[in-house]
């Protein structure tokens, strides 16, 4: 029995996803982990597979889906909006808000942005775009950072804050500088996606 032309391959959620048609309003996000996951998951940038990259020491569990959106890269572009000289060399990381317990990962979704955190690790710009998961029954008519609960964005910043953190060492490769609106999220959205068109091509 053959297989079908389209079932031969998967595409590379990295390159081979398209980002959105609603971009850089309403974005796709490719999930790789969940709050549900004490395990840091993240993309195999060759093969296209989630990895394991680490358990988590600390017992902090990120307090949304977190992911990737698709054929984006921090480079140039995203640094300097980061008033920094480098990004971090992987694609712009989002996290996105859902009522529903959503409890599995490699996934993709319907975003809808609505600001972001602007951190630096080691120094390079690493961005967490902060979304709510599109026609969501409770989160989704938020449009604004203001729009969602002041602790639970408190959590995010906590939880980036502290997730690197080793116990008895000093020190902490990773700061939040500030948080951000939409209009600047979507700044930093189209940013990547030239930092991307440059690096791999449209």
């Amino acid at each position: 029995m053959s297989i079908p032309e389209h079932q031969r391959w998967r595409p590379h959620p990295w390159h081979g996803l398209e980002p959105g048609a609603g971009a850089p309003a309403v974005v796709t996000a490719y999930i790789e982990i969940t709050p549900f996951d004490a395990v840091k998951y993240e993309i195999d940038k060759v093969s296209g597979y989630l990895r394991v990259d680490r358990p988590q020491r600390g017992s902090a569990q990120p307090p949304a889906l977190y992911g990737f959106i698709p054929r984006t890269y921090c480079a140039r572009r995203t640094a300097e909006l980061a008033g920094v000289e480098r990004g971090d060399g992987d694609p712009l990381d989002i996290c996105v808000f859902s009522e529903r317990p959503v409890t599995r990962s490699d996934i993709v979704l319907s975003a809808r942005v609505v600001g972001g955190l602007q951190m630096l690790d080691k120094g390079e710009a690493d961005d967490k775009i902060v979304a709510v998961l599109e026609n969501d029954f409770v989160w989704g008519s938020a449009r604004e950072l203001g729009d969602l609960p002041a602790n639970i964005v408190e959590r995010l910043v906590h939880y980036f804050s502290t997730y690197k953190l080793i116990p008895d060492k000093p020190g902490n490769v990773v700061s939040i500088a500030r948080s951000y609106d939409r209009a600047h999220a979507e700044r930093v959205i189209q940013a990547a996606f030239a930092d991307y068109a440059e690096a791999f091509g449209s």
